[in-house]
């Protein structure tokens, strides 16, 4: 094994509107998720749940993660194999499936990045780079279900 590295944050329940959780609907789903150094992360419920829509849901960070996880792995991958990535944009869409018994799980991830590389470098390379930057992915590898890639790659003109 090889080292460990610890992550710490602070979740910070924001919506008790007096009553506390005394009833379903009588309370806010809306919290704060700050950490030591970045600015704080407005949370919320996905609207299905009661959630406040302008506030980011657990469901949206978990696909951020991935996508940002994915990105990350991939532009290292690059960098160490000489292909010259000068944009990369991903639009990843995730499934989530109740069970009908109050919970629930992601299904699906699939990440579509496009990465336009540079006139110089090797497009069949690049594309190749998202298997072991996938393999690579930290988030990816401690998910219970596949992270799928639909690459668009573009070379810059």
């Amino acid at each position: 094994m090889g080292p460990a590295h610890s992550y710490r944050v602070t979740v910070e329940w924001t919506g008790n509107r007096g009553d506390g959780t005394a009833t379903y609907r009588s309370y806010g789903r809306e919290h704060d998720i700050t950490a030591d150094g970045p600015s704080p992360i407005a949370g919320s419920a996905d609207r299905t749940f009661r959630g406040d829509p302008a506030r980011w849901n657990p469901e949206q960070l978990l696909l951020a993660a991935a996508s940002q996880c994915h990105m990350l792995s991939y532009l290292h991958q690059a960098a160490s194999n000489g292909v010259v990535v000068v944009a990369y944009r991903d639009e990843p869409v995730a499934v989530m499936t109740e069970d009908g018994a109050g919970g629930g799980r992601f299904t699906e991830i699939v990440l579509h990045p496009e990465v336009t590389i540079s006139a110089g470098s090797d497009p069949e390379l690049a594309l190749v780079l998202h298997e072991p930057a996938g393999r690579a992915c930290f988030i990816a590898n401690s998910l219970n279900l596949p992270v799928q890639h639909r690459v668009r790659t573009v070379v810059a003109a």
